[in-house]
């Protein structure tokens, strides 16, 4: 398990790396210099995807015991999408904790391992963005909308960027 000391000494290394080498599609940063276990992203909407040109704000919150453990997505901006719950909590396949699914809907080799990093949880939401999974929905109005009607979902999520461009 790891201790508090090694789970801050890690995430003060991804944030240097972060800043030494940023990656194209997203921001991220501490939301408060005091807190490494809490971090503030912003997600640039892929391109060629319902969710260009949008910037959509999240809260990224880490365990003690990181990187056994993984952390909480949230998106602040509101994001309209089958895989993200009207509170704006992130559901992917690397975020649920180590091991079996309970539910038998995912190998463990799909769900989180220490080896992930915020750099490679963001690339996975921006890559959950451009192909919605709408198997498992986390928001299931939305993933009906993205089977049945594609054309409000379209109005939806152009609504979401409309309004994640107004707080640039």
């Amino acid at each position: 398990m790891a201790s508090p000391s090694q789970a801050s000494l890690l995430l003060q290394k991804q944030l240097k790396d972060l800043c030494k080498h940023p990656v194209d599609g997203f921001s991220a940063g501490l939301v408060d210099e005091s807190n490494l276990f809490e971090w503030s992203v912003t997600v640039i909407g892929p391109p060629d995807t319902l969710y260009e040109g949008g910037f959509f704000n999240a809260i990224m919150t880490f365990p003690q015991n990181y990187p056994n453990s993984p952390p909480t997505v949230r998106f602040t901006s509101e994001v309209w999408h089958p895989n993200v719950y009207p509170d704006g909590k992130v559901c992917i396949s690397i975020l649920h904790p180590p091991g079996d699914d309970p539910n038998g809907y995912e190998l463990a080799s799909e769900r989180w391992t220490p080896v992930h990093t915020v750099e490679s949880i963001v690339l996975s939401i921006i890559s959950m963005l451009s192909s919605p999974n709408d198997e498992s929905p986390a928001n299931v109005e939305a993933a009906k909308e993205w089977r049945d009607r594609r054309d409000d979902f379209r109005k939806k999520v152009g609504r979401c960027v409309r309004k994640s461009q107004e707080f640039i």
